[in-house]
């Protein structure tokens, strides 16, 4: 009998790479569809004659869309798994792909966003379990793959949008239909691999599920999260001035064309995707709280630099803003899963949640501020953002080592 117990814990702490790339390539064809969206505001603007705050109202549908489910998604699954929901949730995204390739007036196009948001707030808090369930002792690195194939698909949408719809129109779109009916291709056999393991991981991991982390009080853990869902709003901001606004902002400052802009933003987008697969392994190693203070105050300077720098200079400084900011995600999510075990589907999608609300909400304001003043101005304002950063010293420690996890085991 404790042979095949101990059988089965060393299961449940094997890393399952093979599942991990599955879902991070997944990841990649989702926020490749998604990233198409902010890729083509200069093209919907000139189609309809747009303003930035219909621009910005563009972004906060969907971002709504994709936020507001997420904790009741997570909530749910976290009860009754659901080892296809992804396939399905792609589904949505497809459909909504559809409608944006055909969409000829400004409704159409909220109408084909919330869609795409809706794939996108069922596809985050699950697959976000599935990597977790297929971590081993490995949580952050897995997060850390599962980031790093949305990131390097929210870089590939410009390119995307550059050399496919700018030069054929709106309805290319239509293309990337095929990307999604891949992705629920692949989405099933990661639910069949879900389906097939999820008794084993249930009965492996029960007996050591608690409501929140033994260590701290009740008040001190939702203090905590309280902190990081204010790092979460501080990194979300100032991303949503730089994918919603940057393609805007050089082609206003420096006069380039929509083209260049699409690819300077594929700059600052891959520099994220490369920076995300750090964060997660060396929270693993040094302690989440680290990675996470380094991730968000070190982007300051560059932040802080950006609105003075001539063309060359933002491409450079966009560079280690992307690297260095894109860490915190993968640190933030695992270092509340630990905070919170037991409810790893709620606690992706309370953070996934809130990380789309607070880029859509502040896409909306800033679009509105930018009506109201100018795109150089809004970056301005938006560089002192990482500053806030400091708050993380309030943030208590958390040992992320593998040993402590194994002794835990």
């Amino acid at each position: 009998m404790s042979t095949s117990v101990s059988t089965l814990e060393n299961k449940i702490e094997r890393t399952v790479y093979p599942i991990l790339f599955a879902i991070s390539f997944s990841h990649l064809l989702n926020d490749t569809i998604q990233s198409l969206i902010p890729a083509i505001y200069p093209i919907l603007k000139s189609n309809y004659d747009l303003s930035f705050s219909q621009i910005g109202l563009i972004t906060l549908t969907f971002q709504m869309a994709a936020s507001l489910l997420q904790p009741f998604v997570g909530l749910y699954t976290d009860r009754k798994p659901q080892p296809y929901s992804l396939a399905a949730g792609m589904g949505f995204t497809l459909v909504g792909l559809v409608i944006l390739s055909v969409s000829h007036n400004f409704h159409l196009v909220l109408l084909s966003v919330a869609l795409v948001g809706v794939g996108s707030s069922i596809f985050h808090p699950e697959s976000s379990r599935m990597a977790h369930a297929a971590a081993g002792m490995q949580p952050g690195l897995a997060q850390s793959i599962f980031q790093l194939g949305g990131n390097l698909g929210s870089s590939i949408g410009p390119l995307l949008a550059a050399w496919i719809i700018v030069p054929h129109g709106q309805m290319s779109i239509i293309w990337f239909s095929l990307i999604a009916l891949l992705a629920i291709y692949v989405l099933t056999k990661v639910g069949n691999w879900y389906k097939g393991h999820l008794v084993r991981i249930s009965s492996g991991r029960k007996n050591r599920s608690s409501v929140l982390h033994p260590a701290f009080s009740r008040r001190r853990v939702a203090f905590s999260v309280g902190i990081l869902l204010v790092l979460i709003f501080s990194k979300y901001f100032y991303l949503a001035s730089l994918t919603s606004y940057f393609t805007f902002y050089l082609i206003n400052k420096f006069n380039v064309g929509i083209q260049t802009s699409q690819i300077y933003l594929f700059v600052f987008l891959f520099s994220v995707a490369a920076g995300t697969l750090f964060g997660g392994p060396l929270g693993d190693r040094f302690g989440r709280k680290y990675v996470i203070w380094f991730s968000i105050l070190g982007t300051a300077p560059f932040a802080l630099l950006l609105p003075y720098a001539n063309l060359f200079w933002t491409a450079v400084l966009v560079v280690p803003i992307g690297v260095i900011l894109s860490s915190a995600f993968s640190a933030i999510l695992v270092y509340a899963q630990e905070l919170i075990p037991g409810k790893i589907g709620l606690v992706s999608g309370l953070f996934f949640g809130f990380a789309f609300g607070m880029g859509g909400i502040g896409s909306a304001l800033l679009g509105n501020l930018a009506d109201r003043t100018s795109i150089v101005y809004v970056f301005h304002i938006c560089s002192f953002l990482p500053l806030i950063g400091a708050i993380t010293g309030f943030l208590p420690n958390i040992e992320g080592t593998r040993k402590r996890k194994k002794k835990e085991l």
